[in-house]
């Protein structure tokens, strides 16, 4: 009997601390959202201030040299917006959804090529970049094939 009351005890502390850890992730995951809202809204901030500094100082026909930083800070915001989302799905079911995290590295990796200086970057850089777009692809692919399967 002594052992029974023991384990229903022990059960309770283990019930209790396992719901103060549950409470401080909801909390650190509400606090990293607004603080991501805050990232988002600088960063758009800062993408309209480039962009009128572009349009209103360069000279007429010098806004394409500049396109691929704009490209650049689009993506970063998209980045942020999916890392975002990845926060308030964790909040909704307490559970990382692997496929955004993936889709979030596809957008980090596709952003890195599109910005990228191929006269500073050598040529094993580039197959790094390729082999990490293969491998997150296959990887995507294999998760977006296992999760209709698992609703169909």
């Amino acid at each position: 009997m002594k052992k029974l009351m023991r384990r229903i005890i022990g059960a309770t502390k283990d019930e209790s601390f396992m719901h103060i850890i549950e409470n401080i992730e909801v909390l650190v995951s509400k606090t990293l959202s607004i603080f991501m809202v805050i990232v988002i809204l600088v960063a758009i901030t800062d993408l309209g201030i480039f962009i009128f500094k572009e349009l209103f100082t360069i000279p007429y026909g010098k806004f394409n040299t500049t396109l691929y930083k704009v490209f650049g800070l689009f993506l970063n915001i998209l980045i942020a917006l999916e890392i975002l989302e990845n926060i308030t799905a964790y909040l909704r079911r307490h559970v990382f959804q692997v496929e955004l995290v993936i889709v979030t590295s596809l957008i980090a990796v596709a952003r890195k090529i599109i910005i990228l200086d191929l006269e500073k970057i050598g040529g094993l850089d580039i197959i790094g970049l390729g082999v990490a777009i293969l491998a997150l692809s296959i990887s995507y692919l294999i998760i977006r094939l296992s999760n209709s399967k698992d609703a169909g």
